[in-house]
């Protein structure tokens, strides 16, 4: 071990704000120089046990509007937590300029370095530097914009009654996963400007207002001629498969408050998108760097003995993967694949075996493992992360193998990979596809609505591997998006050769939004 050269940073389990300096201080100066990371400035908050319940009731984020479903997401987690069923999470980190990180009061002086090093270092780096990140979010004015989100949603409930904004944002809400760009060519979200835009649309709206859809016709017997169907798509920007924002553009009836709601629920979807692709990769960075933090601070005598076993005990339990067969079992723990694939690479890349040679020719033995793995963190997310770099000696120490569940097969449930070259690339494949979006998210798209007709709006749900939509929650969620486009709503649930296997179809109901 290291000769220690660093002053104890504290003693005990009490500490104080000179002492969260101190650590966090510390921290610093291995992740920066050491690490070579790279991050936003940081602010520390300190927060209760309740504060913490209401941050994780409004989806983990500050300044939030409020919502009845918000409070209900208290009342359960409040409920679980009282009775000892649930912990809560040491810290919540925000993906904001300065990157905010809420640390538990109760925490000891040991648990706030450990959340120190893993929120406002490890996430705080992969932040700031992943492809995602950057491409869709926007750090700097997220903390702005929720606050002008928060007070216009007030606003709009003073003005038009509680009741119609609820509606409102029920729909949104229950629409909110489809109600992101998911591939690149819009421009990076400026949401600072959001505010400032919000004013000039109102100011325009009330120029040109006028009643030209409530004039158009909207029956069979009165159609205007036919469009080329192609050219009516086009004019429509269709097919469209974010639906918020083509009911914010196009939805007939919806005043322009309500268009504005449905803009900022898009806005905070699109802010979270990134995240549901990087949950792995994301918690993985975070404990990599606290491990190799709090290691470094125990080896330079930063903290003693007893607070190295105080941490290794919580980083035990963040890591820890039950077995297929254990009743904890409830899939992959992210935070345990991440962080073993994350100590994998640093063995590949700096004590490689020649099967490590073979798989990664381009990263074994080169050295230097920090610059590897900040290249990684950099330009990957989940799905691509995992099927290049799953390693065959990590399946084996995790003793993967893949199960088939065919109910065509009259045998049942199948071994389909076992350790072999076969067996490796299958298991790495299958495994990746339950990160990638496309794979487990329904691919639903609106593909067709007559403006000049009777405006119903139809979407195509292209059905992968026979997993059709469960019937009721789909039905549920077509009613919102009913109530917003305020005519019929078809849905077609096709394979992939355009075969219709089922339909859905929803009437909007009387006045739902009406303000």
């Amino acid at each position: 071990m290291a000769k220690a050269s660093m002053e104890r940073l504290f003693e005990g389990a009490d500490w104080d704000f000179t002492t969260i300096q101190r650590i966090h201080d510390a921290c610093q100066k291995i992740a920066v120089e050491e690490l070579g990371l790279d991050v936003y400035p940081n602010q520390i908050e300190i927060i209760t046990a309740e504060q913490m319940l209401d941050v994780y009731s409004s989806i983990g984020m500050p300044l939030f509007y409020k919502h009845w479903s918000f409070g209900k997401h208290f009342a359960h987690h409040e409920a679980f937590y009282r009775k000892g069923l649930r912990g809560l999470a040491y810290e919540i980190v925000i993906n904001s300029s300065p990157c905010i990180s809420y640390l538990m009061e109760e925490n000891t002086a040991t648990m706030q370095a450990l959340v120190i090093a893993h929120a406002a270092f490890g996430h705080n780096h992969f932040f700031k530097n992943n492809y995602l990140f950057k491409l869709w979010t926007d750090a700097e004015g997220i903390l702005d914009y929720l606050n002008f989100a928060k007070s216009y949603i007030a606003r709009c409930e003073e003005r038009y009654g509680h009741a119609a904004v609820e509606r409102t944002l029920d729909a949104a809400h229950a629409l909110m996963s489809h109600g992101v760009h998911r591939y690149a060519g819009k421009k990076t979200p400026d949401l600072r400007e959001e505010e400032k835009r919000e004013r000039e649309r109102r100011e325009y709206d009330e120029k040109i207002f006028n009643d030209l859809w409530r004039t158009l016709p909207a029956g069979s017997g009165k159609k205007a001629p036919d469009l080329d169907l192609e050219r009516r798509r086009s004019l429509a920007g269709l097919p469209q498969e974010n639906i918020l924002y083509f009911l914010e553009k196009m939805a007939p009836r919806l005043k322009p408050w309500q268009r504005e709601i449905i803009r900022i629920v898009r806005h905070v979807a699109q802010y979270f998108y990134p995240q549901s692709q990087t949950k792995v990769m994301n918690e993985g960075t975070a404990t990599y760097v606290h491990y190799r933090i709090m290691t470094r601070l125990h080896e330079l005598g930063g903290i003693s003995d007893g607070d190295f076993l105080e941490f290794l005990k919580s980083h035990t339990n963040v890591v820890f993967q039950p077995t297929f067969n254990d009743q904890r079992y409830s899939g992959l723990n992210p935070y345990a694949i991440g962080f073993a694939m994350m100590q994998d690479i640093e063995r590949i890349v700096t004590r490689p075996k020649d099967e490590d040679r073979q798989w990664f020719p381009e990263i074994a033995g080169t050295g230097d493992a920090m610059a590897v793995l900040r290249d990684l963190w950099a330009n990957y997310r989940d799905e691509s992360f995992v099927s290049q770099f799953l390693s065959p000696h990590l399946m084996r120490k995790m003793r993967m193998f893949q199960l088939t569940d065919d109910p065509e097969e009259e045998e049942g449930l199948r071994v389909a990979a076992i350790h072999d070259e076969r067996g490796y690339r299958r298991i790495r494949r299958e495994l990746a596809r339950q990160y990638d979006v496309g794979w487990i998210d329904p691919h639903i798209e609106i593909v067709d609505v007559d403006l000049a007709g009777d405006r119903k709006l139809l979407l195509r749900h292209t059905v992968l591997n026979g997993a059709l939509l469960e019937d009721m929650d789909a039905k549920r969620v077509l009613q919102h998006l009913a109530d917003l486009w305020s005519y019929d709503v078809l849905m077609q649930e096709v394979d992939r050769s355009g075969t219709v296997l089922r339909d859905h179809l929803v009437h909007p109901r009387a006045s739902a939004l009406a303000a």
